[in-house]
């Protein structure tokens, strides 16, 4: 067989096998699919999450039809300049009719992958759980221009482009709370809670690190977009 027939068999074969995986695969195991708000965390929809970053307009798409889904409310905030600059981010006022207990800022990519975990894991939770429904997430912020711990000689962390959230507790319509500080290593529903909620949130993050972790992370989950999905 020539040379060139050859090449060009092999390059029809590549062809047809890619337009199948295109057509039969699901989106969440699918390459070529287009990311959506549905897609469990695989190692493919993580691929994509972190595509994002590079994509601001298609992340922000994705933040759009969550809004209109009424899956999260945001506003795109303005450019900061300085030590610490941001771009294409937005401020998260809530996930839908999950309040917070303040709006805070964030990269489109945390934005996004906060709404997935959100409503793929932190709510659903709540119903399985409690029987009730989330109502308010608490948290310690998201943005801050600093080092990692504070340090001089560390780099920066990822609060300072916005890339991480710090959870503290959760709300539920029974007017029950947990907080990770109390709550972690309790006995008890709200234990449950808390680590379901960590270790099935963790593939929507590149790191989730909590009170395993270290004394720094007893009282918060901190959820940023760094890594490949480190868990601790």
């Amino acid at each position: 067989m020539a040379k060139g027939v050859k090449i060009v068999m092999g390059f029809t074969v590549t062809v047809v096998a890619a337009f199948w995986i295109y057509q039969n695969l699901p989106p969440q195991f699918n390459p070529f699919a287009p990311l959506s708000i549905d897609d469990p965390p695989t190692l493919v929809t993580r691929y994509k999450l972190r595509q994002m970053a590079d994509h601001p307009q298609s992340c922000l798409a994705l933040l759009e039809q969550a809004a209109e889904r009424q899956q999260l409310r945001f506003r795109p905030v303005p450019n900061v300049a300085g030590i610490c600059p941001l771009t294409d981010v937005v401020r998260v006022q809530s996930f839908g009719d999950i309040a917070l207990s303040s709006s805070f800022l964030a990269s489109c990519p945390l934005a996004l992958s906060a709404t997935m975990f959100v409503h793929q894991r932190a709510a659903p939770l709540a119903q399985s759980t409690f029987g009730s429904k989330l109502t308010r997430i608490n948290h310690l912020g998201s943005y801050a221009c600093r080092n990692i711990y504070n340090r001089k000689d560390a780099r920066l962390s990822e609060h300072a482009t916005a890339d991480a959230l710090d959870i503290s507790g959760f709300v539920f319509a029974n007017k029950q709370q947990v907080s990770v500080l109390k709550g972690w290593r309790a006995d008890g529903k709200g234990s449950e809670y808390l680590h379901r909620a960590f270790d099935t949130g963790c593939p929507f993050f590149g790191n989730s690190l909590g009170p395993e972790y270290n004394a720094a992370h007893a009282n918060h989950f901190h959820l940023g977009m760094r890594g490949y999905g480190l868990c601790r």
